[in-house]
C-alpha cells in the first residue's frame, strides 16, 4: 500500500487530495495545526477513529516552522510521496504578515526538502507553486515565462519554487512544481474572493446580507475547479521524471465579470449590492493571469472540464444549499453530467 503525506490536509486542496488518494487505495497521512477549536471540517466526512482496524487516514500535529517536529513525522510515517500544500496562502494577508508568510510559505518548503535529503529515502515531492509568481509578466503565462512576483506571498512561493528546483538538480530528488492558477470550489475559504462573492449572493437572496464589499474588480484571473487540479498533482508524481507544470483553463475574466455572473445566476444585478472598500486593495497587484497549459495537456494528457461559467454556478448552488435555500440547480447538473463517477463528496 502506497503512503502519502499531505501538509495542509485541512485546506481546500488538501481535503480533495486526501479523498482522491484514498480512492486510489493509498494510506494517507495529514499534518494539521494544533488548535483549541476544531479546524478539520473539510475532512470530517472521511475521518475514522484511528483506534479502529484498517484506518487509512491518519492525522498528525505539526507546524511548518518547526523542523524537528516535522522531521519526526516524516521519519515515522516513511511516505512514498509528500504533497506540500501547507502555507499562509492568502495574498492580501501576506502584505500584513510578510515575515510569517516567508517563514511558513517559503522556508517551510526548504525544511520539507531538507528532511527528504537527510532521510536518504526515495520520496517523491510535490510543491504547490502558484500563478501569483508570474506577477506582472505578460499573459498568457507558461513554464518558461519570467517570474515577477508582486506580493510577499508570491515572493515566498517563488523562493519555494526555486528551492524545489535546486534540490531536484543538486541532489537528484524527485521534486515537481505544480504552478496552479486560481482554482476554486465550495470548500474555498470564506475570506477568499470567489467564496466571499458566492456566499454574499446566497445571503442577499436569503435577506441576511445587504452589501458586498470588494477591492480591485478590474484584475483578470484564470479560474478552474479544484477537484480537477488535485488529480494533476498525483499525475505529476506518476511521471517518469520530475518537472514543472502550469495548470489552468486558458481562459480569464475580470473579477467584475465573475461577480456579475454570480449575481445574475441568482437573478440579481450586482450594481445594486457591490461596493468598494479600499482596505481590500493590495499595495501592488497583478493585472492579468491566464495559463498556457500546452505542456500539461501534452505530457499529462489533461484538459479542464469545468470553465469559469460553470464553476460560478457550482459554487452559488452550494452556498445557497448551505444556508437552507433551494439552489438554482444548473451547477448541480453540471457536476452530475461532467463527473458521473466522481470520487469526492459533493458539498
Amino acid at each position: 500500500m502506497k503512503k502519502a503525506l499531505i501538509t495542509g490536509v485541512t485546506g481546500q486542496d488538501g481535503s480533495y487530495l486526501a479523498e482522491f488518494l484514498l480512492s486510489k487505495g493509498y494510506e494517507v497521512h495529514g499534518i494539521i495545526r494544533r488548535s483549541s477549536t476544531f479546524n478539520t471540517q473539510r475532512i470530517d466526512h472521511i475521518y475514522v477513529d484511528p483506534h479502529k482496524k484498517g484506518v487509512k487516514l491518519l492525522l498528525h500535529y505539526g507546524d511548518l516552522s518547526a523542523f524537528e517536529q516535522m522531521s519526526n513525522i516524516v521519519n515515522n510515517v516513511r511516505p512514498d510521496e509528500i504533497y506540500h500544500l501547507g502555507a499562509q496562502s492568502h495574498v492580501r494577508v501576506s502584505f500584513n504578515m510578510p515575515e510569517y508568510t516567508g517563514n511558513t510559505t517559503g522556508l517551510g518548503t526548504t525544511r520539507m526538502l531538507e528532511m527528504i535529503r537527510i532521510s536518504r529515502k526515495n520520496i517523491k515531492f510535490y510543491q504547490a507553486s502558484s500563478s501569483e509568481m508570474f506577477g506582472k509578466a505578460k499573459a498568457p503565462q507558461k513554464e518558461t515565462t519570467p517570474l515577477e512576483p508582486r506580493s510577499p506571498y508570491a515572493a515566498a512561493k517563488l523562493y519555494a519554487y526555486w528551492m524545489a528546483r535546486n534540490y531536484r538538480e543538486g541532489y537528484s530528488m524527485f521534486a515537481s512544481n505544480g504552478i496552479l492558477f486560481n482554482h476554486e470550489s465550495p470548500r474555498r475559504g470564506e475570506t477568499f474572493l470567489t467564496r466571499k462573492v458566492t456566499m454574499a449572493v446566497a445571503r442577499i437572496v436569503a435577506g441576511t446580507q445587504k452589501n458586498l464589499y470588494l477591492g480591485n474588480m478590474d484584475a483578470y484571473r484564470d479560474w478552474g475547479y479544484a477537484p480537477e487540479y488535485v488529480e494533476l498533482m498525483w499525475k505529476m508524481l506518476k511521471e517518469k521524471n520530475p518537472g514543472d507544470y502550469v495548470v489552468g483553463t486558458g481562459k480569464c475574466i475580470t473579477v467584475r465579470e465573475f461577480v456579475r455572473q454570480a449575481f445574475r445566476y441568482a437573478g440579481l444585478n450586482y450594481k445594486n449590492y457591490v461596493k468598494t472598500d479600499e482596505n481590500y486593495l493590495r499595495p501592488t497587484d497583478v493585472p492579468k493571469l491566464r495559463a498556457d497549459t500546452t505542456k500539461a495537456r501534452k505530457e499529462l494528457k489533461w484538459k479542464p472540464k469545468v470553465m469559469v461559467e460553470d464553476l460560478i454556478k457550482i459554487m452559488v448552488d452550494a452556498d445557497m444549499r448551505a444556508i437552507g435555500l433551494d439552489p438554482v440547480g444548473e451547477g448541480d447538473k453540471i457536476v452530475r453530467q461532467k463527473f458521473p463517477r466522481r470520487w469526492w463528496k459533493v458539498d
